[in-house]
Order: C-alpha cells, then structure tokens, then sequence
C-alpha cells in the first residue's frame, strides 16, 4: 500500500527539485542550440580549420556517454586548474552534449534547403553570409523544429545524471528522502510523475510552437 501520507508531506521537497531540473534543462537548451549552431555552421564551411574541429567535437561527444563528459568537466578540469561549481558542470556538460546532437539536425536542415533557392539568391547579389542568414537558415528552421524539440524533451530526462555530482535536482531529492523516509517506492514513484510532467509539457509547448511557426492548423 501507498503511504500516501508521506507523499503529501514530501511533495513540496520533490518540486523544488524539479524547479532546478527545470531550470538546468532550459539553460542548458540555449547554450546547446548555440553551441549547435555554431557547430553546424563550422562542418559546412570549407575551412579546414573550422570544419575538422567541429566534426571532431560531434563525433567525440556523441560516441561517448553523457556520464563520462560529465565526470569529465566536474571531476577532471579540475587537475588543470579549471574548477567549475556542480551547476555549471551540469550546465556545460548537457549543453556540450545536446549540441552535438543540435549540430547533426541543423546541418541537416541547412542541407535540406533546395540549391536553386541559394543560387537564385547569388544571382540576386547577396553574398554567403547574407544568403545563409535569410534564405536558408529561415526555411531550415522551420523543418528541425521537430527534431529540436524531441532533443530537448531528452535533455530534460538526462538531467538526472547530474545527481552524481552532487547537484540537489529532482533525482538526488528523490534519493535524500529516501534516506529518512525509507519508501522509495513514493519518492520514486513521485519522481517519475513530475519527470513525466516536465517533459509532457515541454511536448506541448513544443507542439504548440511548431503548429503557429509551420501555420499548421490541425
């Protein structure tokens, strides 16, 4: 049987976890989006030295476990003198993360443009900057949409790794209550409900912003 009424008592714990989930997952949204920009932008060049970097980044993050870059930054960096608070580790790591991934669905969508639409621009006497900003990158946009938003209802899931280091989100809460409550059935179960909460109104937000960006009616 549920102890319901340790759920009740618990709850408001659990949510300002969640409020921290909320707020690492949105910070670590923006800096992934431009980070993926960047990256995306860097592999589509011809410069050597900006396309093999930055295809070296995606491939190295998206081969290795979200955990481990994360062990990496908070644990690591330090040895070299750079020391970053739990937050920001957790920050950099899932933006560092889902950028790569950013990367990969924005090149994508900038190689999905048609080529007669940029050379109708050339034509026009826009130069690749020019064209790139209002031709190309305005029509991609609206085609990675989609896969955008299923990428940060994933980062918002991945912020419970940063539980590991010792940042107090919903996962690590869930974990301290059930050392002095011992149900973690309830602490769990709770987790998992505003987990599902968090990422289902994402969802819908998500969708809502596509139909208006996309004039889709139904």
């Amino acid at each position: 049987m549920l102890d319901w009424s340790v759920i009740v008592h618990y709850f408001p714990f659990l949510l300002k976890g969640a409020l921290l989930t909320l707020q690492i997952s949105a910070v670590s949204l923006v800096l992934g989006l431009a980070v993926g920009l960047v990256a995306a932008l860097c592999i589509l060049s011809r410069n050597p030295l900006l396309q093999w970097p930055a295809r070296f980044y995606v491939w190295i993050v998206r081969a290795t476990p979200l955990l481990v870059q994360l062990f990496l930054i908070y644990f690591g960096l330090p040895q070299f003198g750079v020391d970053f608070s739990p937050f920001w580790s957790g920050v950099l790591a899932l933006a560092l993360n889902t950028g790569a991934y950013n990367a990969e669905t924005i090149r994508a969508g900038i190689l999905a443009v048609p080529k007669g639409q940029i050379e109708a621009a050339r034509s026009l006497g826009m130069g690749p900057s020019l064209t790139m900003r209002r031709i190309v990158l305005p029509q991609a946009v609206r085609m990675i949409i989609p896969p955008l938003g299923n990428n940060f209802v994933i980062l918002i899931k991945d912020t419970s790794l940063v539980s590991t280091i010792t940042l107090v989100e919903l996962t690590l809460t869930a974990q301290r209550l059930i050392g002095s409550t011992y149900k973690p059935f309830e602490m769990y179960l709770m987790a998992a409900l505003l987990y599902a909460v968090l990422t289902t109104t994402a969802d819908f937000l998500l969708r809502q912003f596509e139909r208006r960006t996309l004039g889709v009616t139904a």
